[in-house]
This record gives C-alpha cells, structure tokens and sequence, in this order.
C-alpha cells in the first residue's frame, strides 16, 4: 500500500499544472533548436542522393534505423552530457556559454551560406561523392547517415546545452521530459523525410530548401543568443554572491 501511495504522489507531483507548465516551456524551447540545427527537410534532399539506386524497401528501413539511432544520440546527450562535462569539471554556465557560442555561430552560417553547409553536409552523407552502396544496407545507417549527417556536433551541442538549462525550482523530470519528446518529434520528422527523399526532392527542390533553412537558421540564432545570455547571467549571479559573502 506504501509503495502505491508513494507511485501515486510521484505521478502526481509529475503531471502536475506546474509540471505540465515545465515540460511545455522545454519543449516549445527545444523543438525549434532540434529542427533547425538537424534541417531534416534539408538533409532529406543529399539523403536521396546517398540512397540513389537503392529499392523504396531499403530506404524505408534505413530510414527508419537512421531515426533510431539519431535518437539515440540526442538521449543520450541531453540526459547524460552535461553530467560528463561536469564530472570533468566543466561547469554548467560555461557549458551554456559554449553551447550557445556553438548553436550562434552555426545559425549564422547556416543563415549567411547555407550552401557550404549543404556541401559540408554532402561530404559527410556521400563519402566523397560515392553513394552509399555498401553490401549490407544497415552499416551505414550510423555512420555516416546518422552521425555526423544528422547528428553532428553542432546537434550534440545543443542538446547537451538544452539538457543542462533546468531553471532553479523546476521539476528537473518534467524539464528532460518536455526536452525528450521535442527530440521524439523531430526524430519522427526525419523518419518521414528520409522515407520520402525523393518526393521532397521534388515538391521543394534546392530553392524552396534554402528558403526553409533560412528561416531556420534564424530561430537557431535566436535560441542561440538565449542560451548563451543564460551562462553570462549565471556567471554574473556566482560572482555576485561570491562578492556578498566575501563581503
């Protein structure tokens, strides 16, 4: 009865209003991070070339696979990245500074040439202009199709920077949470995408593309400067109260 009583509360306290206002707020946070800093619709443009000669059957399951283990790295990362980074001593403001100078400079890019970050990405997805034929189909779907293609630094930055910004007070579960299904969302976009490359490919082509990517780039951007605004003001704050009780 204790055990229950005690699950019950658990869950309660979790979807709470304040829990729910959390986990909303996160989300709202991360799904446009996620999306911009992955570009599906964009990837999903060199994932048809990487794929070209290969059966719908095949693109389907790499697809599928792909979405996996992109997923799989962006967990990973915003649950446990920060707590690496500080077991190294690394703290979490300089995390939401250098995360956020990372996130802020990639938008730029992306929003100033999104072409050199087009061809950077086909370099990676094509391994030097060859398609991705290798005998079996599924040993490409981590490298270089999932990491660095979808997932790259630039991603792993991010999440780990979004994973590590809990607001003081905040349920630290219902944060993650909102973080986590943002990272769900947009790992089912690429599944949907990547299966449907070369119908993409041909309803926005490279114009439409770069136009989606622009518009990206500036919500990254902006995410960005929020991130690192979030690590200069947690640095402001610890050197305040080091002042007051020095003081």
């Amino acid at each position: 009865m204790l055990d229950t009583r005690m699950s019950a509360d658990f869950t309660a306290s979790l979807f709470s209003g304040g829990a729910a206002r959390v986990a909303t707020t996160s989300f709202l946070l991360a799904f446009p991070a996620l999306f911009s800093i992955v570009n599906p619709l964009g990837a999903s443009l060199i994932f048809a070339q990487a794929t070209a000669g290969r059966s719908q059957k095949e693109i389907f399951a790499l697809a599928r696979l792909v979405a996996f283990y992109s997923f799989a790295l962006m967990v990973v990362s915003i649950w446990f990245g920060s707590k690496v980074l500080v077991f190294f001593g690394v703290t979490v403001n300089a995390l939401r500074v250098a995360g956020g100078t990372v996130v802020a400079v990639r938008a730029w890019d992306l929003l100033q040439s999104p072409e050199s970050i087009e061809a950077q990405k086909e370099k990676q997805a094509l391994q030097g202009g060859k398609t991705v034929m290798s005998p079996n189909w599924s040993d490409s779907a981590f490298f270089p199709l999932a990491m660095p293609f979808t997932v790259g630094p630039g991603t792993i930055a991010v999440a780990i920077a979004l994973g590590s910004g809990c607001p003081p007070g905040a349920s630290f579960l219902a944060y993650e949470g909102g973080i986590t299904i943002a990272a769900v969302c947009v790992v089912l976009i690429v599944w949907l995408a990547y299966s449907g490359s070369e119908r993409l490919v041909s309803m926005l082509g490279v114009t439409g593309t770069r136009i989606v990517s622009r518009m990206a780039a500036l919500v990254l951007l902006c995410i960005g400067v929020q991130i690192l605004a979030a690590g200069v003001q947690g640095f402001v704050v610890d050197i305040w109260q080091h002042i007051k009780a020095a003081g």
